[in-house]
C-alpha cells in the first residue's frame, strides 16, 4: 500500500518535464539568424532548439524579422534546410551524432501564417529526409493559423503554443511547447531577488504547461546569468538566449553542479 501511495503521489506532482540536469539541449538559439553563423554555431554548441524569423516575399522564404530587412540571398533553404538535410544524412537519420540528442527548427512566422506555412510544406516536400528524420522537430511559432486547423496541418508540423490560451483537445495533440512572455509576468531586470508575487505567477502558469505534459519556454526573460538562474530553478525547459556562447558555459558549470 505504502508503495502504491508513493507511485501515486509522484504521478500528482507533475514529474513529465522536470528538469534534473540542465544541458544545452535545454538551450534555445533566440534569432539564430542573427549569429554570425547561423545554425552552425548553435549545433556545434548541441544546441535543442534554433529559432529563424521567416517572411514570405516573392514566393520565397527569406530569414528576416521585418521585409525591410530581408534580402532574397538569405533564404531559409539555403540557411537552414540544406544543411540540416546534410546533418541527417551524415547522422543516419537523426539531426546530432549523439542520437540520444533533439534538434527543434522553430520558425517564427512574420508574414501571413496560412501562405507563409504553405510554402513551408512545399520546400519540405524536397527533403523527405527531414519529415521522415529522428528527433527532429518543425515548430510554427509567431503568426499561426487558427487552432482549430491545427489538426489539418501534417503529421511532421508542429505549433508553440502560448501559456495563457486554452487550447481544445484536439489542437494540444499539435502543440509541441508552450511558450510565454517574460514580461506579462514581470517587470524584473535580473537585479536582486525576483518579486515573489511574479515568480509564483510564473510558477503556476509553468506547473499549469507540465501538467498538460508540455515543454515550456519563456522568453523576454532577463538574457543574463541571474535569469538563466531564475528560468532553471523554475524548471522551464528551453532557456531562451542571443548569447549563445555564455549560456552554453552557464548550462556547462550548471550540469557539473547538479550532478556533484
Amino acid at each position: 500500500m505504502r508503495k502504491l501511495l508513493f507511485f501515486v503521489i509522484l504521478l500528482s506532482t507533475g514529474a513529465f518535464a522536470q528538469n534534473t540536469v540542465y544541458t544545452t539541449a535545454n538551450a534555445h538559439s533566440h534569432n539564430d539568424y542573427q549569429q554570425a553563423e547561423p545554425l552552425l554555431a548553435a549545433y556545434s554548441l548541441q544546441y535543442g532548439s534554433v529559432e529563424a524569423d521567416v517572411i514570405l516575399s516573392q514566393d520565397q522564404l527569406l530569414v528576416a524579422h521585418t521585409t525591410k530587412e530581408a534580402s532574397p540571398d538569405r533564404t531559409l533553404e539555403d540557411l537552414y534546410l540544406k544543411p540540416l538535410a546534410q546533418y541527417v544524412k551524415t547522422n543516419n537519420g537523426y539531426p546530432y551524432a549523439d542520437q540520444s540528442r533533439k534538434l527543434i527548427l522553430m520558425l517564427d512566422v512574420k508574414s501571413e501564417a496560412v501562405p507563409t506555412i504553405n510554402k513551408f510544406i512545399d520546400l519540405l516536400i524536397k527533403y523527405p529526409e527531414l519529415t521522415h528524420a529522428h528527433n527532429l522537430t518543425f515548430l510554427i511559432s509567431g503568426n499561426k493559423p487558427d487552432p482549430a486547423t491545427y489538426i489539418s496541418y501534417p503529421s511532421y508540423l508542429w505549433f508553440d503554443g502560448l501559456l495563457d490560451t486554452h487550447y481544445s483537445k484536439e489542437a494540444l495533440t499539435h502543440v509541441a511547447m508552450l511558450s510565454g512572455n517574460f514580461i506579462n509576468y514581470s517587470s524584473w531586470k535580473g537585479n536582486g531577488n525576483i518579486p515573489e508575487k511574479d515568480k509564483a505567477a510564473l510558477k503556476k502558469a509553468i506547473d499549469k504547461a507540465h501538467a498538460l505534459k508540455k515543454e515550456v519556454r519563456i522568453w523576454n526573460a532577463p538574457d543574463i546569468m541571474e535569469g538563466w538562474t531564475l528560468l532553471t530553478d523554475l524548471d522551464v525547459d528551453f532557456i531562451d538566449s542571443d548569447s549563445i556562447k555564455a549560456l552554453a558555459q552557464f548550462l556547462k558549470q550548471k550540469q557539473i553542479q547538479k550532478k556533484s
